[in-house]
């Protein structure tokens, strides 16, 4: 597994930024970031890549791992639904149902993976 680039009480801070509604671009950026890399350390594995443009992707979930072009599972969103997802604000079927998640091959299903828990729920 890669190192983590954003530290935990960086990235920490940045998240409580968000959920007050007080995060600018920078922090949104860097919340998102940290979230991916926690998703990537609590479930590893290159078998899923998740998006979130512009901030960040991450691969993810164990299975098989695709090395070329574009994976067979693909999880793509925007960073305020990410952030939701993890924080437990955005339901994960909610957000598939109506577009905001958009979710390819059959190990694109990230509901038993968010929200994180206590810590991100805050």
């Amino acid at each position: 597994m890669a190192a983590r680039r954003i530290d935990g009480e960086t990235g920490a801070a940045a998240l409580a930024a968000w959920r007050e509604g007080g995060a600018d671009r920078t922090m949104v950026r860097t919340a998102v970031r940290f979230t991916l890399e926690e998703l990537a350390e609590r479930a590893p594995g290159r078998s899923v890549e998740i998006r979130v443009p512009p901030h960040g992707a991450v691969q993810a979930i164990e299975g098989p791992r695709h090395t070329r072009g574009t994976p067979p599972n693909v999880v793509e969103t925007d960073g305020e639904t990410w952030l939701g997802l993890v924080t437990g604000r955005i339901a994960w079927d909610e957000a598939v149902a109506d577009g905001r998640v958009r979710a390819s091959g059959e190990r694109a299903d990230l509901g038993g993976h968010v929200p994180f828990g206590p810590r991100f729920t805050g």
